[in-house]
């Protein structure tokens, strides 16, 4: 299977399945004298860890992980980082009256068709689970962006139609409420909300909102590697993603130029304003040192209870039902992925974009 190693210059490879013995990551390119333990690491993976609320999957899994290679006393070395994260609560008897159907909304039919087989486990490789290993690379490539107090964000948006109002936004509850809404009103409603769904044997979509602030000016190439298209890749990946907006997004197709145009001035300590950010920190596709502004939409949980029309292997149309154990919502666990994604992002074009220009490689070299 090709297609597991994202990245040019710091790159990420993932490996392993969602009920195989674990899985992990590969993270090259990564420069040596940085901060790494395993503790700095756990940190994020604990936010995407399953079974901490009642909208999360009942799966208890430690999530604990190890580093393997590439750091020695405290610090990165310049080599290979090799990370393992061990699966212990899988219960694969779930899949097993599932191992001849496909489900909808799944990835079963499209990987039968490519590979002529599948791990009906829980989707295998394109399980949810695989994103563990993502969270615990990115972690490494946000201690570099750290280098360079460039701070990433992301918080559920939206559940459903329920979205947060700025005029009530919390940072706190970022990572103390488990819909990771900073908006006690609006999360209250999202709970009830998602607590019908349940009720129903259904599930929920959403939004998250990443905002990246302290990033310099010039990452992300002309043309092909925009820093808005990587970023949109890179979110993209993420398997139940399925719209990215930068800035204003899809607004901007319903405003006029006048509205959508960011205009600058210039501040009394010669310092560039702008009085929006409707580019969303990217223009031309390279970063203009204003906030990052991404968004990415989640599709409902596939996994219900309920009655589901489907086919089998053999042609026949058949009727099931998804037991086991699922997340109603994607999104809260997700936030921290998102991060994930868009640092591994950052970490690449920063180290790319330091041979933008002779000068720079005069300093370093002459």
């Amino acid at each position: 299977m090709s297609g597991s190693t994202f990245g040019k210059l710091f790159t990420v490879t993932t490996w392993g399945e969602s009920h195989g013995p674990a899985l992990g990551a590969i993270v090259d390119g990564c420069p040596a004298g940085i901060h790494l333990t395993d503790s700095i690491i756990q940190q994020d993976l604990n936010r995407r860890r399953p079974g901490q609320s009642e909208f999360s999957s009942a799966r208890q899994e430690s999530d604990k992980v190890q580093i393997l290679s590439g750091v020695f006393q405290g610090l990165t070395t310049g080599t290979p980082i090799s990370l393992i994260i061990y699966n212990q609560d899988y219960h694969s008897q779930d899949y097993y009256q599932l191992k001849d159907c496909f489900r909808p909304g799944h990835a079963d039919h499209s990987y039968f068709q490519k590979y002529q087989r599948r791990d009906y486990r829980g989707g295998g490789r394109a399980s949810g689970r695989e994103t563990a290993a993502r969270v615990g690379a990115g972690a490494i490539a946000r201690q570099l962006l750290a280098e360079f107090d460039i701070e990433i964000t992301a918080y559920t948006y939206s559940i459903g139609n329920i979205s947060i109002d700025q005029d009530r936004f919390e940072p706190e509850l970022i990572r103390t409420h488990p819909l990771a809404m900073p908006d006690k009103t609006a999360a209250e409603q999202a709970g009830q909300y998602l607590a019908k769904l349940k009720s129903q044997a259904d599930s929920a979509g959403g939004i998250i909102e990443c905002i990246v602030t302290g990033i310099p000016p010039g990452l992300g190439e002309p043309v092909f590697n925009k820093l808005d298209a990587l970023l949109a890749k890179a979110v993209f990946s993420i398997g139940a993603v399925k719209a990215v907006e930068i800035g204003s997004g899809i607004k901007a197709a319903k405003m006029t130029g006048s509205e959508h145009n960011d205009f600058y001035r210039c501040e009394p300590d010669g310092s560039l304003k702008k009085l929006s950010n409707n580019a969303g920190g990217i223009l031309g596709g390279i970063s203009d040192g204003f906030p990052l502004k991404i968004r990415a939409h989640f599709k409902p949980t596939p996994s219900i209870a309920q009655k589901q029309k489907t086919v089998n292997t053999a042609g026949k149309n058949i009727e099931i039902s998804i037991d086991g154990r699922h997340d109603p919502i994607i999104v809260p666990r997700a936030v921290v992925v998102v991060e994930a994604m868009v640092a591994l992002t950052l970490a690449d074009c920063l180290i790319i974009s330091a041979s933008s220009n002779i000068d720079r490689l005069k300093r370093l070299f002459k």
